[in-house]
Order: C-alpha cells, then structure tokens, then sequence
C-alpha cells in the first residue's frame, strides 16, 4: 500500500479559490490529500495595513495548527514575496520548519525553482494586483536576472474580489500577454480560478503557463515523492518539468 501523504496549505482567509483546485488537482491521486488553515489576508496594496497582513507570527501560527495533522510538507499557497521581496519566502520557509519540524515551501519559491530549471529569462505576467504591486513584482523579477516582457493587471486590491474573475478575462489577460512570445507565462496569484485553464491555454498559444496554485502543488508533490505525472492534464508543467 502506497504512504498517505497529507500536504499542508497555508490561504489567505478570503481566499475562495485554491481551496476546491487544489482539492480537485489532487484528487486523481489515491494516496495524497490536502489539508488547509488560514489566516488573515483581506486586502492586496502596498499601505501599511496590506503589508501588516504578512507578518511571520500569524503564519507560523497558521502552520502549527497544520502541523497537528502532521502533514508531510507545509506549502504557503500565496504571491506575497511577489512583492515583498523573495527573501521573506525563504525566511518564511525557514521559521515554519524550525517550529514545527516540518518541510516547508511557497508557491513563488516553486514557480522560481521551475522558471531556473527551463531556464526562462523572457516572462508574461498575468495578475489582478494594482499598478504599484504589480511594478514592484516586476522589478523583483528583473532583480533576478527574468524580464517581464509582457504584463497585464486588472487593478483590483480587495483579496475576495480576484476570485469573481471570469474565465474570459483571465485567458484574455493571458492570450494578449502571449503575443509578445515571453518563454513561459504565469497566472500570479492564487484566488484566480485559473489553474484548469492551463491546458487549453498552452495548446493554444504553444506556450507555457505556471499558475502558482499549480507551482506550489508541483512542489509539494516533489518534496514528498509524489511522481507529478499523476496530475498531467492539469498542463505541461507537470509533464515535463523533472
């Protein structure tokens, strides 16, 4: 008999999304189940009362209730470092294995291992974020040596709203970022029902698409041994990305 591996999944509170896709993307594997717990996020902007959402204390708080499940890998399903800065993923990661034992990872950490691994430098940004959010994104992928050659945003801040985002809008959002011919494009942030989208999308446009619910499942999946060719109709990134 195959181990049962529990993945732990850190979400925004008002997040109404990653929930059932992350559920439904594991769903296919017998042996795999994802556990949730949640904490205060109502708001994405660059103010002060935003950014305060984000402080480590609330998550790890967060974490240690997973860790009561003792699930076998605790994954932050949230863009936060996208703007924040990319160290404080790492740091995170850092805190929660230290205080629960347990390995850690994020959505943005996973969609940057991927975009190292095939070797992407020319990026399509697809978000729901402000201008000032999705600059500093932006600028902190360009810090790392990755362009963003092509973005759209839709200028949204409160949290809930994202997840009202149509399915026309979102492939809009990635089909006018496609005509630039980035190397791969990613749906960034994880309250878009985006992630069932992937696979009609990339056969579309001939390119890849990251969706960072997908990124930190990926992950996930690799951390505990899980062969990620069990979720391949959920697009290429789990086909081909070893």
């Amino acid at each position: 008999m195959n181990k049962r591996i529990r993945l732990g999944v850190l979400t925004p509170s008002s997040n109404t999304a990653l929930e059932p896709m992350t559920t439904e993307m594991v769903a296919g594997l017998s042996n795999v189940s994802a556990h949730f717990s949640r904490f205060t996020v109502t708001e994405i902007s660059l103010g002060d009362r935003a950014l305060g959402q984000f402080q480590v204390g609330k998550i790890l708080d967060a974490a240690k209730l997973l860790a009561d499940a003792h699930v076998d890998v605790i994954a932050w399903s949230g863009t936060s470092s996208g703007w924040l800065g990319f160290g404080t993923d790492e740091s995170l990661c850092r805190q929660i294995t230290e205080a629960t034992g347990i390995p850690s990872t994020t959505s943005v950490l996973a969609l940057n291992e991927i975009l190292e691994k095939t070797g992407v430098r020319r990026l399509g940004l697809a978000t729901p974020y402000l201008d000032d959010v999705q600059e500093r994104i932006v600028a902190n992928y360009r810090d790392i040596g990755i362009t963003c050659v092509a973005e759209r945003h839709l200028g949204l801040h409160v949290n809930f709203e994202f997840a009202d985002v149509d399915e026309l809008t979102i492939c809009n959002l990635v089909r006018g970022i496609a005509r630039a011919q980035p190397e791969a494009i990613t749906t960034f942030c994880t309250n878009l029902h985006a992630a069932h989208l992937v696979e009609l999308l990339e056969a579309e446009i001939g390119i890849p698409v990251y969706d960072t619910i997908a990124t930190v499942v990926w992950k996930a999946l690799r951390m505990t041994g899980v062969d990620t060719r069990g979720l391949r109709d959920w697009g290429r990134l789990f086909r081909e990305v070893i």
